[in-house]
């Protein structure tokens, strides 16, 4: 469970497609994207925050 072969991905992209429209697609993607990117900058910025708090209780 949890594997998705190529004729669900396919299904699933369909219905993507349907729902959505042809137009919608694009704008969806770029707001999907540009989320991953400021959640990858967060956890980036936090785990130097954590580095910086650690060599700091050292000193």
């Amino acid at each position: 469970m949890g594997r998705f072969g190529v004729t669900e991905l396919l299904v699933i992209g369909a219905f993507i497609l349907l729902l959505f429209g042809g137009k919608k697609i694009p704008e969806l993607m770029k707001g999907l994207g540009s989320g991953i990117k400021e959640f990858k900058n967060a956890a980036k910025d936090d785990s130097s925050d954590k580095k910086e708090d650690s060599s700091q209780k050292g000193e």
